[in-house]
């Protein structure tokens, strides 16, 4: 609020001005001086810190649903936050990433352009040996990656994309396709080196492995929607009442939700020289008896009892008991 002189004060001011005490063109040079601001021409600064908080606020509800599709798609602990949310132009990102690296190009449909989902090296080496039934160690050396990685990786990376596009859709509804993958960021010029862009930095733990998510959307992809990108505006959408429709949205995703399901015929411990000297034709027993239900699991947990059979011409598995919060209790 504008504070009101009295008129004993305006008295004073006046009779300061007439004598000299106040320098009227001194306050003049010093208000013209308060109103200059730097200006990097060479990184301008074209987004709002109003949209960037809602950048940020999209990109961590794209963390929460990352760490879960992680945690049950590699069946390993996974935690993702957003760490930054920043401005930069193209060549500053390009000239920081790392050779070999592992770069996702993605058409952002239906916006104009291609965006960059840049994972550290060492996380997609995790990926793929968690994928191949490993514990999911740190490599002492990144190295290249084989074109038989690069396959099991982009499987990993095409559902990534559609999170991506999950996280997005109070915005806009997104169809976003994964294009490519590039593991040199020379051949990953998606714009000019002086085009801005939003680089949305996120950590990402994969079992005890550490590294970074980076995505980095260009300016004119993000341009068609910045004025959707306010808090103001995302609060009025993100705060309106969960309604029916919304509800039965849920539920279909729910139960069209695939999860693996697994019948466990049994298992044993062997030593090395063992493994080592099997040979078709050798026989090993398992630690259950022959007429022992099997355990069925439903991801890592084992949630169902079975009997082993067959149905038609496949094995098939008839349930006995289920489990239900740790507890067993018959059907």
């Amino acid at each position: 609020m504008t504070e009101i002189l009295s008129q004993n004060e305006i008295d004073a001011l006046l009779n300061a001005l007439s004598s000299g005490e106040v320098d009227v063109k001194e306050m003049q040079e010093e208000e013209e001086r308060v109103r200059i601001r730097e200006y990097d021409f060479k990184n301008p600064q074209k987004i709002a810190k109003d949209q960037l908080k809602t950048l940020e606020i999209i990109h961590e509800k794209f963390a929460r649903l990352l760490q879960t599709f992680l945690s049950g798609y590699l069946r390993t602990t996974s935690k993702s936050a957003v760490e930054t949310v920043d401005q930069y132009a193209y060549s500053e990102y390009g000239n920081a990433i790392s050779n070999p690296s592992f770069l996702s190009i993605v058409n952002f449909e239906p916006l104009g352009g291609q965006i960059v989902v840049d994972i550290s090296p060492n996380l997609a080496f995790v990926m793929i040996d968690r994928l191949l039934g490993g514990t999911g160690e740190n490599p002492d050396e990144v190295r290249g990656f084989t074109e038989i990685e690069l396959l099991l990786l982009k499987r990993v990376m095409k559902k990534v994309v559609e999170i991506v596009a999950e996280a997005w859709e109070d915005v806009i509804f997104l169809t976003p396709r994964l294009e490519k993958i590039e593991t040199n960021s020379q051949f990953a010029q998606i714009v000019s080196p002086n085009e801005t862009v939003t680089l949305i930095t996120l950590s990402l733990t994969v079992g005890e492995a550490e590294g970074f998510i980076n995505i980095c959307i260009p300016h004119m992809v993000l341009e068609p929607v910045l004025n959707k990108l306010s808090t103001k505006l995302w609060f009025s959408l993100t705060s309106r009442p969960v309604t029916e429709e919304d509800r039965d949205t849920i539920k279909q995703k729910i139960e069209n939700t695939k999860v693996p399901v697994i019948a466990e015929l049994g298992r044993t411990v062997l030593n090395v020289g063992e493994i080592l000297s099997l040979r078709r034709g050798d026989v090993f027993a398992l630690d259950d008896t022959a007429d022992s239900e099997l355990k069925i699991k439903v991801g890592p947990y084992t949630k169902f009892h079975g009997k082993a059979g067959k149905s038609k011409k496949r094995l098939a598995v008839k349930i006995t008991k289920a489990y239900k919060d740790g507890e067993e209790i018959d059907e």
